[in-house]
């Protein structure tokens, strides 16, 4: 039987091509030369260096500030996807559930995609803004002695609120075409079987839903650890005390405020495989409790 051999065509590199480039420019070179400066110690204006091996990263462990902030982000990363990911949770099957006026609460639902992170932090901050803020005000009138401004505490409450509400709106779409995707049959199978709505719930819909909720718990928490900057930067800056700073805004404060872009490059590096550990876990291990 003569075999058919098919010629190689240079078409399927071109089309790559584009894609590839912008990831070794944007991704691959940025990602080496954060490597390569880890083990540079620089002066302020960059004229000089000098290789100083881990000395960089050695000072980041040695540092309680970036500790201070290693442990603010773990506790604001998993506030911010545990309670972004239950509220749209909640939030999608009521949704599902209206039959009169659904296109309209489901519209108002989705606004909040559209607000870019500095603008959601101007928001937030307005809200919680001492002399007019309706929610500053509120609260204190309640009964709290709430100062964002001062109190460590009050400020990791404003930044996590501004970043739930963000986000919310992003699970709300991915939850509710979640839901509209299960089979009418299998629910009203479900249904004849259990009277207990909640009970149904758990032992049919959600996990129906698991791979809904892994693709939102990954990208939660990569939200959470990189593109809340924006909103941190507008609300509190870190403030106060350096408190509410995450690990990538501690990166940008000591890199490019600090001027410090050997530390802030051994900030980077630590950060990645932080971020490479835990995606490397969340595949290895909780998906294998995932069913497709």
């Amino acid at each position: 039987m003569k075999r058919v051999q098919f010629g190689h065509s240079a078409v399927p590199y071109l089309f790559v091509a584009p894609q590839i480039i912008i990831i070794t420019i944007f991704f691959l070179w940025p990602a080496a030369q954060a490597i390569h400066q880890s083990f540079l110690l620089e002066d302020a204006f960059g004229l000089s260096s000098q290789f100083v091996w881990f000395r960089n990263f050695k000072d980041v462990f040695a540092n309680p500030a970036w500790l201070q902030s290693a442990k603010f982000t773990v506790v604001f990363s998993f506030l911010v996807a545990f309670l972004s990911i239950a509220i749209a949770l909640v939030l999608a099957v009521r949704a599902d559930e209206i039959l009169r006026g659904a296109k309209m609460y489901k519209t108002l639902l989705m606004w909040g995609y559209a607000i870019a992170p500095p603008v959601a932090g101007l928001l937030g901050i307005m809200m919680f803004n001492p002399l007019m803020g309706d929610l500053y005000i509120l609260i204190n009138k309640i009964g709290f002695s709430f100062n964002h401004i001062e109190s460590p505490r009050d400020a990791a409450f404003v930044v996590i609120l501004i970043a739930v509400w963000k986000q919310v709106s992003v699970n709300f779409i991915f939850f509710l075409s979640g839901l509209q995707g299960i089979s009418k049959s299998v629910m009203e199978a479900a249904t004849l079987d259990c009277k207990s709505s909640g009970r149904r719930f758990w032992t049919i819909t959600f996990p129906l839903l698991a791979p809904t909720t892994f693709f939102l718990l990954i990208t939660n928490l990569t939200y959470a650890f990189f593109e809340t900057f924006g909103i941190i930067d507008v609300s509190t800056k870190g403030a106060p005390g350096g408190s509410t700073a995450t690990l990538v805004y501690k990166v940008y404060q000591d890199g490019f405020l600090g001027a410090d872009l050997g530390g802030s490059s051994a900030q980077s590096v630590i950060l990645m495989v932080i971020v490479s550990i835990l995606t490397v876990f969340q595949f290895r291990f909780i998906e294998r409790k995932i069913h497709y």
